[in-house]
């Protein structure tokens, strides 16, 4: 049976994550982080390593799953003290070099993130690159990486900006919209859905795909945010894969030094030189400044999450928690601070957040009550991991594994819970037991981790449907039917934990609400 405060939020505010899963905004928990994990390696471009093995059960090389399943191949791979050694690298250059062998290309590879056939990357003064990964685990391909699949005039897979520093893809599923695009974002449609299978369609809300979902969104340190038509790359034409840039939004500097963004719904989230600034992408080739949280509160920013109601946001103290129940009010919480020497980036997981914390390693924070974080463990593997600069999680086989960008020592492979080690690995969110299982040492420094794909998020934070669901005309609650599980009148309201299961006397629902009427 459920309780009040399995669907409403609870008056000691310790189900954020749990409302985000009632609602299907997804909690990063169930992410699938693939067979290829890619880092960006700066300089030297970027990889692609293998970290799982090809058999199923594809069990994590290194892992109990791995010990117990391809025993002969765990060996090998202890005697190799743990390296992981198939990996795939690119320089991250544009092809179109070899036809200019001479001319100047400046690539940094410094953030990426995977969607479908391809790998988005901002490349610093290189600005976007797009790589076309469909054939990574293809031996027969030469080329399993390329930016050209065809030939280097048939499509423009980059936008010039003067320093791109992040990406962010609204969603890392394959959600099409060019059908329901209006001409002016996305003339000539080559592939035209039938009416009856449109959501908007069959929904009885009307509400169709949102537009946002066609662009991916860059942060540049001098331009702000840069807006990419990328829906070219989801309409199955192949004549049409020249990008461009939509739109760029930097007011009066506001954006300066942008080095983070992160997508909740039709916000950014972008960490800058002024602190965290809020962003309506509503009307993506309108963006609109709606929000900033700056100093004291913030101090040199680096990186933000979002889970349900609030910000996580990694600063040059620490953590920090942001309530953004209201994006265009949003306000730091008051004594919700976790003081953290080099917090670098952070990836909230369920009721944990990972903090990728330098030479402290992995720091996790109890985040269970959004507004109280602290502390639960610091992971370092004894020293190994001292220069982490990144971190993403994800779940292979009921075991959940963090990937860890540890700077000059590679990528680090994480194992945080499985069957075998942690007392209740099946329930909500076990507790973390970290082990360090697997290493693969890169060229250059590890930077950043791309994020797997999200397999519990079927709406975004604005009610927008991100997945098919399994019946025609299925959908998630929408913005408005959202609100009503947790405001009224535009203000939230409480419900309490009910423990007492004595149904004569209901103690608790009594004393929160006191006793019925007469």
């Amino acid at each position: 049976t459920k309780s009040c405060d399995d669907c409403h939020l609870s008056a000691s505010n310790n189900n954020n994550a749990w409302m985000a899963m009632t609602l299907m905004q997804g909690t990063q928990f169930y992410n699938f982080m693939y067979r290829f994990v890619y880092t960006a390696l700066g300089h030297e471009g970027f990889e692609a390593t293998v970290v799982t093995e090809r058999d199923e059960p594809q069990a994590v090389i290194g892992s109990n799953l791995h010990k117990l399943a391809f025993p002969e191949e765990y060996k090998k791979h202890k005697d190799r003290h743990e390296a992981l050694e198939e990996a795939y690298e690119h320089p991250g250059n544009d092809i179109l070099r070899g036809l200019k062998p001479f001319a100047k290309q400046e690539n940094e590879v410094l953030n990426l993130q995977l969607r479908g056939e391809y790998l988005y990357a901002a490349a610093g003064k290189g600005g976007l690159r797009v790589y076309d990964v469909a054939n990574i685990d293809q031996k027969g391909f030469s080329e399993r990486m390329t930016t050209a699949p065809v030939s280097p005039l048939g499509q423009r897979f980059y936008v010039k900006s003067k320093y791109a520093t992040a990406v962010a893809s609204p969603t890392t599923l394959g959600v099409d919209p060019t059908a329901s695009l209006p001409d002016s974002i996305f003339p000539n449609k080559y592939r035209i859905h039938r009416p009856e299978n449109q959501e908007a369609v069959n929904r009885d809300d009307k509400q169709p795909i949102h537009p946002l979902y066609a662009f991916i969104y860059v942060t540049d340190k001098y331009e702000g945010l840069i807006v990419v038509n990328a829906a070219t790359l989801l309409d199955g034409n192949p004549t049409n894969n020249f990008l461009k840039r939509a739109v760029t939004l930097n007011p009066n500097g506001v954006l300066n030094g942008a080095n983070s963004i992160t997508i909740a719904g039709t916000h950014a989230y972008i960490t800058c030189d002024r602190g965290l600034v809020i962003v309506d992408i509503n009307n993506p080739v309108e963006p609109r400044v709606v929000g900033e949280i700056g100093a004291p509160a913030l101090k040199n920013p680096r990186a933000v999450q979002i889970q349900f109601r609030y910000a996580f946001v990694c600063d040059a103290e620490g953590v920090k928690v942001i309530d953004v129940t209201d994006p265009e009010h949003a306000r730091a919480v008051s004594g919700a601070v976790v003081p953290i020497a080099e917090a670098n980036n952070i990836y909230v997981v369920r009721t944990y957040a990972y903090v990728a914390a330098g030479k402290q390693g992995l720091v996790i924070l109890d985040v269970e009550q959004p507004e109280h974080p602290r502390i639960d463990q610091v992971f370092n593997a004894g020293g190994e991991i001292n220069d982490a600069r990144d971190v993403k999680v994800g779940m292979t086989n009921v075991s959940l594994f963090a990937y860890i960008a540890d700077g000059h020592n590679g990528l680090r492979v994480v194992q945080l819970t499985s069957p075998e080690s942690t007392p209740g690995n099946n329930g909500f969110s076990p507790r973390p037991n970290p082990e360090l299982i697997a290493t693969r040492h890169t060229h250059s420094p590890a930077l950043a981790i791309s994020k797997g794909l999200d397999r519990d998020r079927a709406v975004d934070e604005s009610g927008n449907q991100l997945s098919v669901f399994g019946r025609r005309g299925a959908r998630p609650l929408n913005f408005a039917e959202m609100v009503r599980m947790y405001m009224i009148d535009g203000k939230l309201f409480t419900v309490p934990e009910i423990k007492d299961g004595n149904l004569k006397e209901n103690r608790d629902i009594r004393s929160f609400y006191g006793a019925p009427g007469k």
